[in-house]
């Protein structure tokens, strides 16, 4: 899996479909979220929102999460939408945020641009999960 150099983040805005699977190794379950994200400008950088339908465990909700995306000095810096720090994408993709008692880690793939993926491994004493996003126009 490539990574290509980071887009702008600007080259981000605009409308996009998400499709998102979750392989959830501790209940057994996968999970499908399907939607859309908007990154619009909102003064500073972008505002990444996000809505769609999770169907899991025969179960289906309406979700949402808002993210702030800024420019940094070496990548894209995400913030969570009160404006606490959550991970800074670099050059080489991957990241990583602890929040105490689970680990975050993340690998965004730019190599099919403007189709882009997000790869998240998550583990804790109760969390064990993969979840990959699946970006496109």
């Amino acid at each position: 899996m490539g990574c290509r150099d980071l887009p702008e983040l600007w080259d981000f805005e605009g409308d996009w479909q998400v499709s998102r699977r979750i392989e959830d190794a501790l209940s057994g379950q996968v999970g499908r979220f399907s939607g859309r994200a908007r990154f619009e400008r909102d003064g500073v950088g972008l505002r990444y929102s996000e809505r769609g339908v999770l169907e899991m465990g025969g179960a289906s909700m309406e979700a949402e999460r808002v993210y702030l995306w800024r420019s940094g000095s070496d990548g894209i810096e995400v913030f969570f939408d009160d404006g606490r720090f959550f991970h800074r994408i670099g050059a080489a993709g991957e990241a990583a945020h602890w929040c105490d008692p689970d680990q975050y880690d993340v690998r965004y793939d730019f190599s099919g641009w403007p189709e882009w993926t997000s790869r998240w491994r998550v583990k804790g004493p109760r969390k064990d999960y993969v979840m990959v996003s699946e970006y496109f126009r």
